[in-house]
């Protein structure tokens, strides 16, 4: 059974949830999640909530959330809720325009956040990951997490989803605004950063471009180390023997160490579509290994390897060639490659993007 992420909430394991249906649209059900031994996953994220033109036009990805091809969707969330894991609603990615609408002055922006404020209340979530992939201000951000946290209180969850290389460069940026002024400014209404280590937007094949983050002044419990769980899920993929030896010495390195998202759910390494659920019980084996199942060779091992100094797992990288541990007071890589446009699709239909 999956354990009240209330309990120990860090390291998180979050994953997200865009791909309901397969080709022949049966239904993905989440619920191996909450019933697979090993398995403690935090946090899902149903992915992705659109505003369109039409402001009563909201869409999750192709259809309104209301539409009956999602109930059972919401009825499992219900029971991933009432497990204790936490559910939270994603709003924008890489299909644009619904924080350009949000961006407008106070009457537009009155039309667009109504119908995502109803959703919310709707749907009983606990809590939005705001995924800006496109240009937006800050005073226009602020203005929409002081507007979610009046609405909501101050028990549900904010999130942001900024690619790795923001919290390092303002310019290496798809959101527009600085996410360091904004930590600044509203830092404290912020829970954590679902940050973006894939699609040259950062390398979570060694640790030291977290250490960056970190060592630039980033509270390690705040960035969540953003994955893709599959190869066809984007570039950036990085092997399990691999991954498991970075994370376990990130999880070693850092007490606050914030946790994993993985994009996403229906395609996950290694079991794939017919077992998603292994990527979430090989992160619990890694992360928070109380409450999961030894997968291969234990963390533990690897753990005590880097303890006793009979290896250094921060030099390993993806291409087996060494790499140097990160001085803590490098700032920001100097040139970060950006990457082509890349094209997630929801449910297999219209071709919709994350």
């Amino acid at each position: 059974m999956a354990s009240s992420s209330t309990a120990s909430p860090l390291p998180r394991i979050v994953l997200y949830h865009q791909t309901v249906h397969d080709r022949d649209g049966k239904h993905i059900s989440i619920l191996p999640l909450i019933t697979q031994p090993g398995v403690a996953v935090t946090h899902i994220i149903v992915a992705a909530i659109h505003i369109n033109d039409d402001p009563n036009a909201l869409t999750l990805n192709d259809h309104a959330p209301a539409d009956p091809r999602y109930a059972t969707l919401w009825a499992e969330l219900r029971i991933a809720q009432a497990s204790g894991i936490k559910v939270l609603g994603m709003l924008g990615g890489a299909a644009k325009g619904s924080y350009v609408r949000l961006d407008q002055d106070q009457s537009l922006f009155e039309a667009y956040y109504a119908p995502v404020y109803h959703l919310i209340k709707d749907k009983g979530l606990d809590g939005i990951d705001l995924d800006v992939e496109e240009a937006m201000s800050l005073s226009g951000i602020i203005r929409l997490v002081d507007r979610i946290r009046a609405d909501f209180g101050p028990d549900f969850l904010i999130t942001l989803a900024p690619v790795a290389a923001a919290l390092l460069d303002v310019r290496r940026n798809l959101s527009g605004f600085d996410y360091e002024a904004l930590e600044v400014m509203r830092g404290s209404q912020i829970a954590w950063y679902n940050t973006q280590f894939y699609c040259g937007w950062g390398d979570a094949s060694t640790p030291i471009m977290y250490e960056m983050i970190v060592a630039r002044g980033w509270a390690p419990e705040k960035v969540v180390v953003g994955l893709v769980t599959h190869a066809e899920n984007g570039a950036g993929f990085v092997p399990w023997e691999l991954l498991r030896a970075n994370l376990t010495l990130l999880n070693f390195q850092f007490s606050r160490f914030g946790g994993v998202m993985g994009w996403e759910y229906f395609n996950s390494s290694p079991g794939g579509k017919d077992k998603p659920w292994e990527w979430a019980q090989r992160m619990t084996s890694v992360l928070r290994a109380g409450e999961g199942v030894a997968i291969d060779d234990t963390p533990a091992q690897d753990l005590n390897k880097v303890k006793e100094g009979v290896v250094d797992l921060s030099k390993t990288s993806s291409t087996g060639v060494g790499v140097q541990m990160v001085d803590p007071d490098v700032g920001a890589p100097t040139d970060v490659p950006v990457p082509a446009e890349f094209d997630y699709f929801s449910d297999f239909s219209n071709g919709s993007d994350d």
